[in-house]
């Protein structure tokens, strides 16, 4: 498997020169099998550059939300495979509290809020929706459970050929230190929420989101081979994120922790 992030930014894109470096779209990440087979995680800002790379190269993906707040679905209007009426894209998703999993996307991407009527949309296009379950993709084993945060959210391990992934790039485990670890428990990779210092999780307990000492301590919970730390907050500059890395290494003393960056390529062994 490789793993490659498209995006790693939370709540809002944020470019310009101050956040070149880690990249300013929202959250997406791009996971290729050992098949060949294209799995997506997330569709932030992200996915629009990830959609113009495979225009002509895949007839089917599989696109993994984690949930529906806006930082997370904001560029699946602009991912270019949904366009393609040769190409089949399977949505899969946390079961909404009220609704469908369908009639939330297709609410999202319709007027008033995008321009052209889901309906126009060209892709064979098909929803399922997920709480606590396991499943196969192309001999990919999938696994996903419920984390802390607000509204119905879920993380992601990916496994193949003994090898696992872990996502979770929204979690409070603040409040609830276990949250995830079911998933991210002895992962070789994992990319885990890290979007707050200490100070300012003071302020925002209750928002979802993960303090540097509380990503530590999961660090010494989940004991990842190799770590990332991703959702980085709109107001945090390139050079904040790694104050925050420097930090978050010396308290965890972890050997194989970084920044997660645009562009970064993760080759799982």
């Amino acid at each position: 498997m490789e793993a490659r992030i498209w995006g790693c930014r939370g709540s809002l894109a944020t470019p310009g020169p101050r956040t070149v470096r880690y990249g300013g779209n929202t959250t997406c990440v791009e996971l290729r099998t050992a098949t060949g087979a294209v799995v997506v995680l997330d569709a932030g800002t992200g996915i629009r550059d990830l959609g113009r790379a495979l225009v002509g190269s895949v007839t089917e993906l599989d696109l993994l939300l984690t949930h529906l707040h806006l930082d997370h679905i904001e560029g699946l209007g602009f991912f270019a495979p949904l366009f393609d009426p040769g190409c089949t894209v399977r949505v899969h998703g946390p079961r909404p509290d009220g609704g469908s999993l369908a009639e939330m996307v297709a609410t999202y991407l319709s007027p008033p809020y995008f321009p052209v009527p889901f309906e126009r949309i060209d892709a064979d296009l098909t929803f399922v929706e997920l709480e606590r379950d396991t499943f196969e993709l192309d001999g990919l084993r999938v696994t996903s459970a419920p984390v802390k945060h607000p509204g119905p959210t879920l993380a992601y391990r990916l496994s193949e050929n003994g090898t696992s992934f872990a996502f979770v790039p929204d979690n409070e485990p603040g409040l609830e230190r276990e949250s995830g670890l079911e998933v991210a428990a002895g992962a070789d990779l994992l990319l885990h929420d890290a979007q707050y210092t200490d100070d300012e999780y003071t302020t925002r307990v209750g928002w979802g989101h993960c303090s540097l000492s509380h990503f530590t301590a999961y660090l010494r919970d989940a004991a990842p081979a190799r770590a990332v730390m991703v959702h980085h907050d709109p107001t945090h500059d390139d050079a904040e994120l790694e104050r925050m890395l420097d930090e978050a290494r010396s308290a965890s003393g972890h050997e194989r922790l970084e920044l997660g960056h645009e562009g970064l390529a993760l080759q799982l062994p």
